[in-house]
């Protein structure tokens, strides 16, 4: 990334989960969920995150957080290393960096009222002076993303998932955060809905200037709100591009057919559809070389042995391809 000093730089990240062996076996398979990913995020730009299912987009979010451990790697948060913190400096970072769950059902204590919810961050960050300052911080949060007062003594099961999810942008904004991982945060909502919450994290965003990490799979999304995408397939990074650049002219086989499965609204408008061959391999066994080259149409013999690096094929856009690169 160029210009200016990134707030967040992820190097060579790698994850590995350790499965139970089975009865007869002597060693656990590892799943390799993060395999070697490194990007950017400068102030108040949001990057987004995009790939298949079980790619490691989540895993990377939460390694980002320290909610999961990395196996290996750097994470610089304003020029800190993420992995190093312990103790108090790691409740610190909890301050710069929040995150927004999936889904908005699972992720707010049902025994919990939205004051409890959204509060017990001031409390525990020591925020609010007393009770009544507390209430007034947690009613101010609620008028933020679009709620009311009057919802304060309420519990989740109360609320619709909309606004289940305005109640969890609420909780991460309550300690004043930096940057924001915004994990999948409207894939569980209709899409009326959706549209409402990317809206309003892109008015969050403009006045508090914040920074978000944005993960989903929903490529039509990520175009609406970020500023540049990074494309994962199986553990890797393969493209990362300006939102324009990448949607107008992507540069990787996998990228486009991603692209090409995106509905376009207009009937009179036509994409050619590319639909890749196989399954995706698992990432207890991934293939050699690049990750992709068992569905990819343009794969050559280079491909099957040497792994491809990210290259800057044109200004800020990178592609990870032998063939493209």
């Amino acid at each position: 990334m160029t210009g200016p000093e990134p707030l967040l730089s992820v190097t060579a990240l790698r994850k590995d989960f350790a499965l139970k062996g089975g009865l007869f076996s002597k060693d656990a398979p590892v799943v390799h969920a993060v395999d070697g990913i490194s990007f950017a995020i400068a102030p108040g730009e949001t990057l987004g995150l995009v790939g298949e299912s079980g790619c490691g987009k989540s895993t990377t979010g939460r390694c980002i957080l320290r909610l999961i451990e990395p196996s290996s790697g750097q994470i610089m948060f304003k020029g800190r290393d993420v992995t190093d913190l312990q103790g108090e400096e790691l409740r610190g970072l909890r301050r710069d960096m929040q995150i927004i769950f999936q889904d908005p059902f699972a992720s707010l204590n049902p025994r919990h009222t939205v004051r409890g919810i959204i509060g017990e961050a001031l409390v525990i960050h020591r925020l609010a002076a007393n009770r009544r300052e507390l209430e007034e911080r947690v009613v101010e949060l609620l008028e933020t993303v679009g709620l009311q007062s009057g919802h304060l003594h309420r519990f989740p099961h109360e609320f619709s998932g909309g606004q289940r999810q305005r109640i969890g942008i609420a909780r991460a904004l309550a300690v004043q955060p930096q940057m924001i991982v915004c994990d999948e945060p409207v894939s569980a909502l209709d899409v009326s809905i959706q549209a409402q919450v990317i809206n309003l994290l892109e008015d969050l965003q403009e006045k508090f200037g914040l920074t978000y990490l944005f993960i989903a799979h929903d490529l039509s999304v990520v175009e609406h709100i970020s500023d540049r995408v990074a494309v994962m397939y199986l553990g890797r990074m393969v493209e990362i591009a300006p939102s324009d650049a990448l949607y107008d002219n992507p540069r990787h086989p996998y990228t486009e057919a991603l692209l090409s499965a995106v509905p376009i609204p207009d009937p009179q408008l036509k994409r050619k559809r590319i639909v890749l061959s196989g399954e995706v391999p698992s990432p207890i066994h991934p293939p050699a070389g690049c990750h992709f080259h068992p569905r990819c149409p343009l794969a050559e013999a280079r491909c099957k042995v040497e792994v491809p690096l990210l290259r800057e094929s044109t200004p800020g856009h990178w592609t990870a391809c032998h063939v493209r690169g």
